[in-house]
């Protein structure tokens, strides 16, 4: 089947694809005035099974994948489903698992999926008490980081179907450009929850605030010797479901929150009481599945290189998002490698 994008497991960058992407998309974004509200997509090409792949019988010839799904970043979600079929050997075997943040929101999100990909295996599941989640809400650096769909990730054990072992969650402003089967395979050794890219050259105590470090027992949460706490990136994740529920993690996921309603001990969204209950604690994914960071940070959103090394997945976290820089023509250069996953259906197509 035909990739777009860059070959799998490539540190090289297809400059002559990204200027002309890039020039399609300058000639072509001028005219865009399409709004959330009225977003329309084409229809993604199926794809189809190697000969090597097993049959879909049952959930352990699956790849199990979870995503959220909103009207705000349903551009990204459409990019990112499309680039995990169109890399997999077995696209027929991947299910998805997609979380609304209401029932109300389902039906017009079911209508969307179905009508760009007729042939996908998949549910949507809302959370039955968004009002509870949102509650739990503190502000952070960056409004967009208190969408409570945001905090679907802490809930997933619970929305999910119980007989359901393994999930891939990721984010929205993401696409893959390796076999997502590979990442699905990382090994949950020893008690590990879940697996994530780590970064222990970042200064993890930035994460926390001078009251978390300064408060004697809060500080003691990362003292035990057998614990090298690291930043992980929560946007790509394999997740054990089964150990999750077995050691209620969401419970302890949401007392480090309810905390942070009385005492403010960090800034940053959602991604802290996940550090707070796993750094340490995690099985390691490589770093070629998520080159983060390419959205900027959480104030400016300017443009950023690829990290060295090999890339499975481009990540723009941060505050810079592909397709609003493309459609505000000021796009990074390597938002040109997200452009050609972009169903969305504009006044003016044009074809290569």
């Amino acid at each position: 089947m035909p990739k777009l994008g860059i070959s799998r497991g490539s540190n090289l960058l297809p400059l002559t694809l990204i200027i002309f992407t890039l020039l399609i998309q300058n000639g072509s974004t001028a005219a865009r005035t399409t709004t959330n509200s009225n977003l329309h997509f084409k229809e993604a090409p199926q794809f189809y099974n190697s000969p090597s792949c097993s049959a879909l019988n049952s959930s352990e010839n699956a790849v199990h994948v979870s995503m959220t799904l909103d009207i705000a970043y349903l551009r990204g979600s459409m990019a990112a489903i499309l680039s995990v079929l169109q890399h997999s050997s077995c696209p027929e075997n991947i299910i998805f698992y997609f979380v609304a943040s209401s029932s109300t929101e389902t039906a017009s999100l079911n209508l969307i999926i179905k009508k760009s990909f007729p042939y996908l295996h998949y549910t949507i599941y809302p959370i039955q008490d968004i009002a509870a989640v949102a509650g739990l809400i503190s502000t952070s650096i960056r409004s967009a980081l208190d969408c409570p769909l945001n905090y679907a990730r802490n809930y997933l054990a619970d929305l999910l179907p119980q007989h359901l072992q393994k999930v891939v969650y990721l984010d929205s402003d993401l696409i893959l450009v390796d076999d997502i089967a590979k990442l699905a395979a990382t090994p949950l050794s020893g008690d590990s929850v879940l697996a994530a890219p780590e970064y222990c050259n970042a200064n993890f105590t930035t994460y926390f605030t001078p009251t978390f470090w300064s408060n004697p027992s809060l500080s003691l949460t990362f003292a035990n010797k057998n614990r090298k706490p690291c930043y992980f990136n929560t946007g790509v994740m394999v997740i054990d479901l089964v150990r999750w529920r077995a050691g209620d993690y969401t419970t302890k996921i949401v007392e480090w929150m309810e905390l942070q309603k009385r005492m403010r001990i960090y800034e940053l969204g959602s991604l802290p009481p996940f550090l707070l209950v796993f750094a340490g604690n995690i099985a390691p994914v490589d770093h070629s599945w998520n080159q983060h960071g390419l959205g900027g940070d959480n104030f400016h959103g300017l443009c950023r290189d690829l990290h060295p090394g090999p890339v499975s997945l481009l990540h723009w976290s941060g505050k810079g998002k592909p397709w609003a820089r493309l459609d505000a023509n000021r796009p990074c250069p390597l938002d040109g490698l997200w452009s050609p996953y972009d169903l969305l259906q504009t006044h003016y197509t044009l074809e290569s």
